[in-house]
């Protein structure tokens, strides 16, 4: 007996023309906005049963087009908003600077302007939890608490250490550091990217990376006296709860962490600066 084609067996077996045939893949640019979301629908939508097989078709493209570009004009607007944003911060602490001659006071100047586009960051946690930026939310989420927890739980809680010069290290850092990092973005989602904004995306980091883990870590140490003296945000046995938690040793904890954490992201931008800048072949291996 000969061997019968897949075609030929689904006729046999009384199956739709289709069942015969291995699925077809849809190839989606992992670069693209959106293009985690729509890999999960399309995901779902494989197994669709052959009812409308040709209809969903022709519909899936449009929808995954319409989420594209909706994606793509969020980002955008974020972008130019996160951009605007540490720009008027920037201008602010140069005009601060240029009128007071001093960094006292500086914090409390600007701290409005800080506390809201440095909250408003939480959407960057949102966009990769959502698939329309194919980040890691581990990582995001990560890079944007810690910063929310420097300007929440440190500067704004303890206001004694507000005036510290390692508050006005970090801070330019951070500002120098995002308003680089949202115009390369800004300029990258409308395909016009200069080259000086994508050089100083992956050069300024090696300076100011470290200046702002130095400014968050000295900030902390001088955090330390007034939290172990007042006891602020710490729960003391006994209690109904039976639970026990010290300020103090988790802020001594924070700083620790930075040891093992700051030399691998650091590492990492700089193999991510050969990959962009000199086109260097770089392969990560697992852990």
């Amino acid at each position: 007996m000969g061997r019968l084609s897949r075609r030929q067996l689904a006729a046999a077996l009384g199956l739709p023309r289709w069942a015969g045939s291995p699925p077809t893949l849809l190839l989606i640019s992992p670069t693209s906005p959106g293009c985690a979301a729509t890999m999960a629908s399309s995901d779902e939508d494989g197994t669709n049963g052959g009812a409308s097989e040709a209809g969903e078709d022709r519909e899936a493209p449009g929808k995954r087009r319409r989420l594209g570009l909706l994606a793509t004009a969020w980002l955008t607007f974020y972008n130019i908003a996160m951009t605007a944003g540490w720009l008027v911060l920037a201008i602010a602490m140069v005009r601060f600077y240029m009128e007071k001659g001093t960094h006292r006071g500086l914090y409390k100047s600007v701290q409005k302007t800080l506390k809201f586009f440095q909250t408003f960051a939480l959407l960057e946690i949102v966009h990769c939890l959502i698939g329309i930026v194919p980040t890691s939310v581990l990582v995001t989420g990560v890079q944007v608490s810690s910063r929310i927890f420097m300007v929440w739980l440190i500067t704004h809680s303890i206001k004694p250490i507000q005036n510290e010069e390692s508050v006005v290290l970090f801070l330019v850092a951070w500002t120098v550091t995002e308003i680089t990092r949202y115009s390369f973005y800004t300029f990258s989602l409308l395909d016009h990217l200069p080259y000086f904004i994508k050089w100083a995306r992956y050069n300024f980091f090696i300076i100011l990376y470290p200046v702002g883990v130095a400014g968050e870590l000295l900030t902390i140490y001088a955090a330390l006296p007034y939290v172990k003296k007042t006891g602020m945000f710490s729960i003391r046995l006994p209690n109904k709860y039976n639970v026990s938690f010290d300020y103090y040793y988790f802020l001594l904890i924070t700083m620790a962490s930075y040891i093992p954490l700051f030399p691998q992201l650091y590492f990492h931008m700089l193999r991510q600066r050969r990959k962009v800048l000199h086109g260097e072949v770089i392969v990560e291996k697992d852990d």
